[in-house]
């Protein structure tokens, strides 16, 4: 699970802790967004601040799948906002069912 969390929080979040949980691609580009407009930033005052280009800008916050990691973690510095990474919590119907090795694991997976 990847979280962002606001470095500066100036206003409660949707789980009021400042934190988001990001699954896709569309999410993050959403929390981007988001933080910039919360931040009265137009997407080339923030290419500026991230050292990207304008353009660059409008294609994140459209989602676009591509882009380049290191980039999208300047733009997330550039917004105040930071990653935390966490283990993804396991289905309550897998708790109880752990894999013994990789094989089995995979196995299990693609036998759904």
């Amino acid at each position: 699970m990847l979280m962002w969390t606001y470095v500066d929080m100036c206003a409660e979040s949707q789980k009021g802790n400042g934190e988001m949980k990001v699954v896709t691609i569309h999410d993050l580009a959403s929390a981007a967004r988001g933080r910039r407009l919360e931040l009265g930033l137009t997407q080339a005052e923030l290419a500026e601040l991230a050292g990207v280009s304008r353009d660059w800008v409008n294609y994140f916050e459209r989602g676009k799948r591509t882009v380049e990691l290191a980039l999208v973690l300047h733009l997330l510095e550039a917004l105040g906002l930071e990653v935390e990474l966490s283990p993804a919590r396991a289905d309550a119907s897998h708790q109880d069912q752990p894999a013994d090795d990789l094989r089995s694991f995979v196995d299990e997976y693609m036998n759904r």
